[in-house]
């Protein structure tokens, strides 16, 4: 997730998305969890109350917008996808971003579909499906809530979980957009988004170009902020490079050429006329 391809490179003049879970998120965690144990479906409840509270606190793209409708129109066939069971939205903020949690919710930033046509934004996208598909995505949740709520409950060899604050869950929920995955993961994520891009036909030199793109971000005037947050991540420009050798290698190379995004317009509230309640009445002849 971003867990992301994306990385969370922001513009100077970003919006960051942000949460703050609530004392009714604290019950939903608390409830069912261990500090031994943590399933599947514990990972999934506690992203899904994440989730659910951040598609409070940022602007969500209704189904009229214009990026709403993009993002259906590119990814809506893939709500079902190897498994997994996808809803997807857009947040309206200008971060280059874009995640996927382990209950298969996908969010896109309208910043990172302004830079990117639509089969590099399905190269991405790829890329954060596979970070659950790789149960990368529970892995991170897991981490961050053992970090979080479980400070003292190991040494206490408690079987019920520790009480949880408010900041400790907006840590936790934060991680859903900035989780620090290994570089193996996210180069399995890589793979995972070119294989994805060849299974259903789609263009996979788009990969390449994806991570040119970020790695371009990366040599502007937010380098320095970018490479801290990539510390942990591979080189964009080696990622463009292995997934070009991998092209090659296939005989599927081409340099690509960055497809015109089809232009969309917002839809427009069907106009209906007004009942005036008079009754036509025929004329007597």
């Amino acid at each position: 997730m971003i867990s992301t391809v994306v990385l969370m490179l922001l513009c100077s003049t970003a919006v960051t998305a942000q949460i703050n879970l609530g004392e009714r998120a604290l019950g939903a965690v608390q409830k069912g969890l261990t500090s031994l144990t943590f399933s599947d479906e514990d990972a999934a409840a506690l992203s899904k109350q994440a989730v659910d509270q951040m598609d409070k606190e940022n602007k969500v793209a209704d189904a009229k917008d214009k990026y709403a409708i993009r993002l259906n129109r590119v990814f809506g066939k893939h709500a079902k996808e190897d498994g997994l069971a996808l809803n997807y939205k857009v947040y309206l903020v200008k971060d280059v971003n874009a995640f996927a949690t382990a209950d298969g919710s996908v969010r896109v930033f309208s910043g990172l579909m302004d830079i990117m046509d639509d089969n590099e934004l399905l190269a991405v996208i790829g890329h954060e499906i596979g970070h659950v598909a790789n149960s990368d995505s529970r892995d991170a949740i897991r981490s961050a809530y053992q970090k979080e709520a479980l400070i003292d409950a190991a040494a206490s060899q408690s079987d019920k979980v520790a009480a949880v604050t408010d900041s400790q869950l907006g840590k936790i929920a934060n991680a859903l957009i900035d989780s620090k995955h290994s570089r193996k993961q996210e180069t399995d994520a890589d793979t995972y988004s070119y294989d994805f891009m060849k299974r259903h036909g789609y263009n996979v030199n788009a990969v390449e170009s994806a991570f040119n793109i970020l790695a371009k971000m990366s040599e502007g005037q937010d380098s320095s902020v970018i490479t801290r947050m990539m510390s942990s991540h591979p080189d964009p420009k080696q990622r463009a490079e292995n997934a070009k050798k991998r092209a090659q290698e296939e005989g599927l190379y081409k340099g690509y050429v960055k497809q015109p995004v089809k232009p969309v317009k917002a839809a427009t509230p069907t106009k209906t006329k007004k009942a005036t309640g008079k009754k036509k009445t025929s004329k007597k002849k």
